[in-house]
């Protein structure tokens, strides 16, 4: 009896830590290279400056940076299930047409792989907040790195300054 009492606490347990760790995102910045912060330190993306300003605040809210450099809408798409874990209550998207034209994906398919992508985080009742705005602003101000594409740091800290005015 006794062993039997020690797999279902040990089952229990298991079942316990792994909800837990399925919990941890609780937002994801899904996109490409202005998510992903590149050329910069991944401390310099504006996913982690977010969760940085956010535990400045006292919050225990995770931020997951799940951008990849160079990847299409279409592959964004393909991995949207895998890169927002369950329990994950918003995800933060910067889907831009550059590297979709780059690979000689039509304007009008960008534009189905971004509806979709829309519609599958909808469906898990995941809120969306776009940070296009955000980013084109900064890029706007002039705080681009020397490419003349990406984000400086102050760029990206001045996106997660308007993604937290977002979140409140």
């Amino acid at each position: 009896m006794s062993t039997r009492i020690a797999w279902i606490v040990l089952i229990a347990a298991t079942a316990f830590f792994a909800a837990a760790g399925c919990s941890s995102a609780q937002i994801v910045a899904l996109g490409a290279s202005a998510t992903a912060g590149y050329g910069l330190p991944s401390s310099e993306s504006f996913p982690s400056q977010l969760q940085a300003m956010l535990q400045a605040r006292g919050s225990a809210t995770q931020v997951t940076n799940a951008g990849v450099s160079g990847e299409t809408t279409s592959q964004i798409l393909s991995r949207v299930d895998s890169s927002v874990p369950e329990g994950t209550r918003i995800v933060i998207l910067s889907l831009f047409m550059l590297n979709d034209g780059h690979h000689g994906v039509s304007p009008a398919m960008h534009r189905a792989n971004v509806a979709s992508i829309q519609q599958r985080l909808r469906a898990r009742h995941i809120r969306i907040v776009d940070a296009s705005g955000l980013i084109m602003a900064a890029a706007k101000a002039g705080l681009l790195q020397r490419d003349g594409l990406h984000l400086t740091a102050e760029g990206n800290r001045r996106v997660a300054a308007g993604l937290m005015a977002s979140l409140r």
